[in-house]
């Protein structure tokens, strides 16, 4: 199968790896040239699929469209073309229109009864203030004071803003895809966040309670049937005084949880959305079962200093490359060379066991130290 994917940023980079796992040659179109995804794909293409005129051409002989991108303008652009050319486009506006504003989604949780963050000013101190239509961790502000709250205020209009409590407690996070009435909840993967609350390490196992995880699951097809979700959507929840609590819903492929999945489970869940798309049915009943412990980490290296970091740190350097057994890793995502004094990586770490993974994870970055710090 031939598919076009929209975008080459770090959805880009998700989306060209899970299709490169599926077999199929991978069309990359960005308006940028120097992007991520750039170097994992058969072609690139840079323009914007806004300018119908130079997009159009470029998909005869496209089996599917990927958006891999937030913009609302492109996206307009390929649902359109998308219908114009026949071309199936695995997205759904609808559900994205929801989920791409927290006010919207948030105001869904509660007409539902959708456990969610409350909301100020019904909660106390701290409290979390966030953008209603940026993506994953853009913007966060944690606020544990009146004063603060009240100098915020005056620097920003947060009319548009979500305002809500600050919650402690382990970050889950799963996705559900859905095509023609029929949903799938796919893998609960932890999430571990840096400081500025994007998420740095994605584990492939938790330890939830079977409580939990079927409250989760269930959370996620209730949230796919209100949206009559035709697509991909991904729940981020938090396991707060044990209760699950949803912070967000994002209706688009997901960065760097569909990897983890896919080397937890052995499931690349593009490749099973993508091809209800391309022959109009849903999927055959499938089980989702744990084979190995994951480890999906972003690392930092600068001369003679090694940092974890949130995955910001991978989407300004460039055109990424996929290596095989790099300093012991299964797989890793990076700009390195031999001999570069600062470069970024995304470790992939597969074990027996969640346990296994993290040993091997240890010994990988100390392998890393030894070999490439001054």
């Amino acid at each position: 199968m031939r598919v076009a994917i929209v975008g080459g940023k770090l959805q880009g980079v998700e989306a060209a790896y899970l299709a490169n796992k599926a077999g199929w040659e991978v069309v990359l179109v960005d308006k940028k040239s120097e992007v991520p995804a750039a170097e994992l794909c058969d072609q690139f293409y840079s323009l914007d699929v806004t300018k119908v005129v130079e997009w159009i051409p470029i998909l005869k002989g496209i089996d599917l469209i990927i958006p891999a991108l937030e913009n609302q303008e492109a996206l307009d652009s390929l649902v359109r073309t998308a219908k114009f050319t026949g071309v199936p486009l695995v997205f759904d506006a609808d559900a994205y229109e929801i989920s791409s504003s927290k006010l919207s989604s948030n105001a869904m949780f509660a007409e539902i009864g959708v456990s969610a963050p409350v909301p100020w000013p019904e909660c106390g101190f701290p409290i979390i203030v966030k953008p209603s239509d940026a993506s994953g961790s853009k913007g966060v502000i944690k606020l544990k004071s009146a004063q603060e709250f009240k100098r915020l205020q005056a620097e920003k209009d947060l009319t548009d803003w979500v305002i809500e409590e600050y919650l402690e407690g382990l970050s889950y996070s799963l996705e559900v895809i859905g095509f023609s009435g029929v949903y799938k909840v796919l893998k609960i993967t932890e999430l571990h966040m840096d400081e500025s609350y994007d998420c740095k390490r994605v584990v492939g196992s938790v330890i939830l309670s079977d409580e939990h995880k079927e409250k989760f699951e269930q959370i996620g097809l209730g949230l796919a049937r209100s949206l009559n979700l035709n697509g991909i959507m991904d729940i981020e929840t938090i396991l707060h005084q044990g209760q699950l609590k949803v912070l967000e819903i994002d209706a688009r492929l997901p960065s760097q949880t569909p990897i983890a999945v896919y080397h937890s489970t052995g499931i690349n869940m593009l490749e099973i959305l993508g091809e209800a798309f391309v022959q109009g049915k849903p999927w055959q009943a499938f089980d989702v079962l744990e084979k190995r412990g994951v480890i999906y980490e972003h690392i930092h290296v600068m001369d003679d200093h090694l940092e974890i970091s949130g995955e910001h740190i991978m989407a300004d350097v460039g055109p990424l490359h996929l290596y095989q057994e790099f300093f012991g890793a299964n797989e890793a995502i990076s700009n390195y060379s031999p001999g570069k004094t600062e470069w970024v990586a995304t470790l992939i770490i597969t074990g027996e066991d969640c346990q296994a993974a993290w040993d091997k994870r240890c010994l990988v970055l100390q392998e890393i130290r030894n070999k490439t710090l001054l």
